[in-house]
């Protein structure tokens, strides 16, 4: 119980020397990850039940060659990729915006150093010291979280054009 009180503390001074806008990365990257998350869920369970209900649907039709039918297997093949590439363009948005808000604590960092500047003067290093780290964690922050999105984002969207690949093969023609 401890050492998880002390996370909790350490977290917290994490978040107040950061500042407010460490606070919106810190959600920003959580809403992320959450996507992230749902969509390796999908692609692992309803995914591979839709796939199975596609591939039954076009394997039990008994017309597989007039033009009807041609339209019937598009609209399969983009329903299954619409489904695989659902909130992909969300995550690369959220991804896109990570450093752009760890930019954006950068700026107000700096504001608090020069304001401190003006302020006391520049004998205390003390009170620069805090707004350079107010400076510098946001930016950490919005660089770790768009690294890992990005490898994320990378896999997903591997994942899901090879699985519209793999569906547009196996909805043969006759």
């Amino acid at each position: 119980m401890a050492t998880l009180l002390d996370a909790y503390e350490a977290i917290m001074i994490f978040l107040e020397t950061g500042g407010d806008v460490l606070t919106i990365i810190g959600v920003t990257i959580l809403v992320m990850w959450t996507l992230i998350l749902e969509r390796i869920w999908f692609f692992q369970t309803q995914y591979l039940a839709n796939r199975r209900r596609t591939l039954a649907q076009w394997q039990g039709r008994t017309d597989r060659k007039s033009w009807c039918a041609q339209r019937i297997r598009q609209a399969l093949i983009s329903s299954c990729k619409q489904s695989l590439t659902a909130t992909l363009p969300l995550i690369q948005t959220l991804v896109a915006i990570c450093p752009l808000l760890g930019l954006l604590g950068t700026v107000t960092g700096m504001i608090d150093v020069f304001s401190s500047i003006s302020l006391v003067g520049t004998g205390n290093a003390r009170v620069m010291a805090s707004g350079v780290s107010k400076a510098t964690i946001p930016t950490m922050a919005g660089m770790v979280g768009a690294l890992s999105g990005l490898f994320a984002i990378t896999y997903l969207k591997r994942f899901a054009q090879r699985q519209s690949e793999l569906i547009e093969d196996r909805l043969t023609i006759d």
